[in-house]
Protein backbone atom coordinates (compact mmCIF):
# COMPACT_ATOMS: atom_id res chain seq x y z
CA UNK A 1 0.00 0.00 0.00
CA UNK A 2 1.11 3.77 -0.89
CA UNK A 3 1.90 5.98 1.99
CA UNK A 4 1.61 9.17 -0.60
CA UNK A 5 -1.87 10.72 0.44
CA UNK A 6 -3.84 12.96 -2.22
CA UNK A 7 -5.48 15.78 -0.85
CA UNK A 8 -8.85 14.79 -1.58
CA UNK A 9 -10.33 11.48 -2.70
CA UNK A 10 -13.24 11.88 -4.78
CA UNK A 11 -16.62 9.92 -4.31
CA UNK A 12 -17.26 7.08 -6.98
CA UNK A 13 -20.45 9.59 -7.95
CA UNK A 14 -18.62 12.09 -8.58
CA UNK A 15 -15.45 10.61 -10.32
CA UNK A 16 -18.27 8.91 -12.90
CA UNK A 17 -20.18 12.84 -13.59
CA UNK A 18 -16.54 14.11 -14.22
CA UNK A 19 -15.94 11.24 -16.96
CA UNK A 20 -19.91 12.76 -18.62
CA UNK A 21 -19.45 16.65 -18.33
CA UNK A 22 -17.26 18.61 -20.89
CA UNK A 23 -14.25 20.67 -20.02
CA UNK A 24 -16.43 24.37 -21.24
CA UNK A 25 -18.80 23.49 -18.78
CA UNK A 26 -16.08 22.66 -16.17
CA UNK A 27 -14.51 26.08 -16.73
CA UNK A 28 -17.87 27.95 -16.54
CA UNK A 29 -18.73 25.81 -12.71
CA UNK A 30 -15.04 26.84 -12.04
CA UNK A 31 -15.31 30.35 -13.03
CA UNK A 32 -18.35 30.97 -10.09
CA UNK A 33 -15.66 29.40 -7.60
CA UNK A 34 -13.58 32.45 -8.63
CA UNK A 35 -10.61 30.09 -10.68
CA UNK A 36 -10.24 31.93 -13.59
CA UNK A 37 -6.91 30.17 -15.14
CA UNK A 38 -7.78 26.19 -15.21
CA UNK A 39 -7.90 25.35 -19.19
CA UNK A 40 -4.54 24.26 -19.94
CA UNK A 41 -3.91 26.34 -23.34
CA UNK A 42 -2.15 25.24 -26.50
CA UNK A 43 -2.46 21.52 -25.87
CA UNK A 44 -4.62 18.67 -28.28
CA UNK A 45 -5.35 14.87 -27.84
CA UNK A 46 -3.20 12.18 -29.42
CA UNK A 47 -6.61 10.81 -28.41
CA UNK A 48 -9.97 12.49 -29.64
CA UNK A 49 -12.00 10.31 -28.83
CA UNK A 50 -11.09 9.26 -25.11
CA UNK A 51 -12.16 10.71 -21.92
CA UNK A 52 -9.39 11.72 -19.46
CA UNK A 53 -10.22 11.89 -15.37
CA UNK A 54 -7.48 11.57 -12.66
CA UNK A 55 -5.22 12.89 -9.82
CA UNK A 56 -2.34 14.93 -10.77
CA UNK A 57 1.19 13.63 -10.48
CA UNK A 58 3.55 16.12 -11.66
CA UNK A 59 6.84 15.93 -13.20
CA UNK A 60 9.37 19.26 -14.01
CA UNK A 61 11.87 19.47 -16.58
CA UNK A 62 14.45 22.24 -16.88
CA UNK A 63 16.33 23.05 -19.53
CA UNK A 64 18.91 20.38 -19.89
CA UNK A 65 23.13 21.27 -19.71
CA UNK A 66 25.82 18.94 -20.93
CA UNK A 67 27.51 17.88 -17.94
CA UNK A 68 23.96 16.57 -16.63
CA UNK A 69 23.23 14.24 -19.45
CA UNK A 70 25.10 11.09 -17.94
CA UNK A 71 22.86 10.25 -14.74
CA UNK A 72 19.74 10.00 -16.85
CA UNK A 73 21.65 6.84 -18.27
CA UNK A 74 20.84 5.68 -14.57
CA UNK A 75 17.60 4.79 -14.17
CA UNK A 76 18.12 5.09 -10.49
CA UNK A 77 18.30 8.69 -10.91
CA UNK A 78 16.97 9.18 -13.74
CA UNK A 79 13.53 11.56 -12.12
CA UNK A 80 11.69 10.77 -15.44
CA UNK A 81 12.33 6.95 -14.72
CA UNK A 82 11.21 7.28 -10.87
CA UNK A 83 8.53 9.27 -11.89
CA UNK A 84 7.22 6.49 -13.98
CA UNK A 85 7.33 3.88 -11.73
CA UNK A 86 5.86 6.29 -8.56
CA UNK A 87 2.90 7.13 -10.34
CA UNK A 88 -0.19 4.80 -8.99
CA UNK A 89 -3.87 4.12 -10.30
CA UNK A 90 -5.59 6.80 -11.23
CA UNK A 91 -2.95 8.95 -11.45
CA UNK A 92 -2.52 11.47 -14.82
CA UNK A 93 1.14 12.64 -15.14
CA UNK A 94 1.06 16.16 -15.82
CA UNK A 95 4.91 17.19 -17.17
CA UNK A 96 6.19 20.59 -17.08
CA UNK A 97 8.31 21.12 -20.30
CA UNK A 98 8.19 25.26 -20.26
CA UNK A 99 6.52 25.11 -23.52
CA UNK A 100 9.46 23.67 -25.42
CA UNK A 101 9.04 21.28 -28.14
CA UNK A 102 12.97 20.63 -28.95
CA UNK A 103 12.35 17.33 -27.86
CA UNK A 104 10.24 14.52 -26.67
CA UNK A 105 9.10 14.30 -23.30
CA UNK A 106 8.17 10.89 -22.89
CA UNK A 107 8.27 8.46 -25.24
CA UNK A 108 5.79 5.09 -26.10
CA UNK A 109 7.25 2.50 -23.77
CA UNK A 110 7.22 4.85 -21.09
CA UNK A 111 3.78 5.62 -21.40
CA UNK A 112 2.97 2.01 -22.06
CA UNK A 113 4.36 1.64 -18.13
CA UNK A 114 2.13 4.04 -17.09
CA UNK A 115 -1.09 2.65 -18.38
CA UNK A 116 -0.27 -0.75 -16.62
CA UNK A 117 0.67 0.92 -13.57
CA UNK A 118 -2.81 2.34 -13.52
CA UNK A 119 -2.26 6.10 -14.62
CA UNK A 120 -5.37 7.45 -16.35
CA UNK A 121 -3.32 9.22 -18.85
CA UNK A 122 -0.72 12.04 -19.43
CA UNK A 123 -0.57 15.71 -20.42
CA UNK A 124 2.81 17.33 -21.20
CA UNK A 125 2.84 21.13 -22.49
CA UNK A 126 6.03 20.05 -24.62
CA UNK A 127 6.23 16.89 -27.45
CA UNK A 128 5.81 13.08 -27.24
CA UNK A 129 7.47 10.92 -29.56
CA UNK A 130 6.59 7.56 -31.54
CA UNK A 131 3.24 9.46 -31.70
CA UNK A 132 2.42 7.18 -34.81
CA UNK A 133 2.52 3.94 -32.13
CA UNK A 134 0.93 5.71 -29.30
CA UNK A 135 -2.07 6.00 -31.43
CA UNK A 136 -2.02 2.75 -31.24
CA UNK A 137 -2.24 2.34 -27.34
CA UNK A 138 -5.49 2.64 -25.09
CA UNK A 139 -4.62 5.66 -22.92
CA UNK A 140 -5.12 9.45 -23.19
CA UNK A 141 -2.39 12.09 -24.11
CA UNK A 142 -2.91 16.08 -24.40
CA UNK A 143 0.54 17.29 -26.16
CA UNK A 144 1.51 20.54 -27.58
CA UNK A 145 3.51 18.88 -30.27
CA UNK A 146 5.76 15.86 -32.18
CA UNK A 147 9.42 15.82 -31.77
CA UNK A 148 11.20 12.41 -32.74
CA UNK A 149 14.12 13.53 -30.19
CA UNK A 150 14.81 12.11 -27.11
CA UNK A 151 14.08 14.05 -24.18
CA UNK A 152 17.78 14.92 -22.72
CA UNK A 153 18.70 16.82 -25.81
CA UNK A 154 16.61 20.03 -24.34
CA UNK A 155 14.97 18.61 -21.15
CA UNK A 156 16.51 17.93 -17.80
CA UNK A 157 13.80 15.57 -15.44
CA UNK A 158 14.54 17.48 -12.07
CA UNK A 159 11.42 16.60 -9.38
CA UNK A 160 8.31 15.22 -9.15
CA UNK A 161 5.08 15.71 -7.42
CA UNK A 162 5.65 19.49 -6.67
CA UNK A 163 3.54 22.22 -8.31
CA UNK A 164 4.68 22.95 -11.43
CA UNK A 165 3.18 25.24 -14.45
CA UNK A 166 1.88 23.63 -17.45
CA UNK A 167 0.27 25.27 -20.35
CA UNK A 168 0.15 28.75 -18.33
CA UNK A 169 -2.02 26.93 -15.48
CA UNK A 170 -0.96 26.04 -12.17
CA UNK A 171 -0.75 22.49 -11.29
CA UNK A 172 -1.18 21.44 -7.80
CA UNK A 173 -0.34 17.71 -7.04
CA UNK A 174 -3.66 15.86 -6.50
CA UNK A 175 -5.43 18.10 -8.63
CA UNK A 176 -7.97 16.45 -10.54
CA UNK A 177 -7.51 16.68 -14.37
CA UNK A 178 -10.18 16.39 -16.81
CA UNK A 179 -9.44 16.11 -20.65
CA UNK A 180 -12.16 15.44 -23.88
CA UNK A 181 -11.88 16.28 -26.96
CA UNK A 182 -11.77 20.37 -26.64
CA UNK A 183 -8.84 19.60 -24.16
CA UNK A 184 -7.75 19.64 -20.11
CA UNK A 185 -8.84 21.41 -17.35
CA UNK A 186 -7.17 21.26 -14.07
CA UNK A 187 -9.72 21.21 -11.04
CA UNK A 188 -8.25 22.35 -7.49
CA UNK A 189 -8.65 19.30 -5.39
CA UNK A 190 -10.47 21.41 -2.48
CA UNK A 191 -13.39 22.31 -5.11
CA UNK A 192 -13.46 18.89 -7.07
CA UNK A 193 -15.89 17.19 -5.99
CA UNK A 194 -18.52 20.21 -5.55
CA UNK A 195 -17.27 21.23 -9.19
CA UNK A 196 -18.06 17.82 -10.57
CA UNK A 197 -22.09 17.81 -8.77
CA UNK A 198 -22.42 21.29 -10.42
CA UNK A 199 -21.04 21.10 -13.89
CA UNK A 200 -23.24 17.66 -13.99
CA UNK A 201 -27.02 19.14 -13.28
CA UNK A 202 -25.48 22.48 -15.06
CA UNK A 203 -25.48 19.54 -18.67
CA UNK A 204 -28.57 18.54 -17.54
CA UNK A 205 -30.29 21.99 -17.17
CA UNK A 206 -28.59 22.76 -20.64
CA UNK A 207 -30.01 19.42 -22.05
CA UNK A 208 -33.46 21.34 -21.41
CA UNK A 209 -32.84 24.34 -22.11
CA UNK A 210 -31.33 23.29 -25.86
CA UNK A 211 -34.73 21.24 -26.73
CA UNK A 212 -36.48 24.46 -25.77
CA UNK A 213 -34.61 26.53 -28.45
CA UNK A 214 -34.71 23.28 -31.07
CA UNK A 215 -38.66 23.65 -30.20
CA UNK A 216 -38.47 27.31 -31.29
CA UNK A 217 -38.51 29.04 -27.55
CA UNK A 218 -37.01 32.25 -27.72
CA UNK A 219 -34.11 32.33 -25.55
CA UNK A 220 -35.38 35.33 -23.81
CA UNK A 221 -36.06 33.99 -20.32
CA UNK A 222 -35.23 30.61 -21.13
CA UNK A 223 -30.91 31.04 -21.84
CA UNK A 224 -30.48 32.11 -19.26
CA UNK A 225 -33.26 30.71 -17.11
CA UNK A 226 -35.92 32.67 -15.64
CA UNK A 227 -37.94 30.98 -12.60
CA UNK A 228 -40.78 29.90 -15.20
CA UNK A 229 -37.89 27.96 -17.47
CA UNK A 230 -36.21 27.14 -13.99
CA UNK A 231 -40.10 25.38 -12.98
CA UNK A 232 -40.23 23.88 -16.14
CA UNK A 233 -36.83 22.35 -15.91
CA UNK A 234 -38.18 21.20 -12.67
CA UNK A 235 -41.28 18.91 -14.11
CA UNK A 236 -39.08 18.00 -17.17
CA UNK A 237 -36.37 15.98 -14.89
CA UNK A 238 -39.10 14.36 -12.93
CA UNK A 239 -40.90 13.27 -16.44
CA UNK A 240 -37.34 11.92 -17.46
CA UNK A 241 -36.22 9.93 -14.24
CA UNK A 242 -32.94 12.43 -13.84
Amino acid sequence: MSERQRPVTLTPEAFKKLEQVSTATLTSQLDKHGFRSTFLQGLYPLQPDMRMVGYAFTLRYVPTREDMVDELYDNTKNVQRLAVEAVEEDDVLVMDARGDVGAATLGNILATRLRARGARGLVTDGALRDTPGYRKLDFPAYVKGAHAATSFKVHHPLEMNVPIGCAGVLIMPGDVIVGDAEGVVAIPAAVAEEVAHAAYEQERLEEFIQQKIASGASILGVYPPNDQTKAEYETWKRQQGK
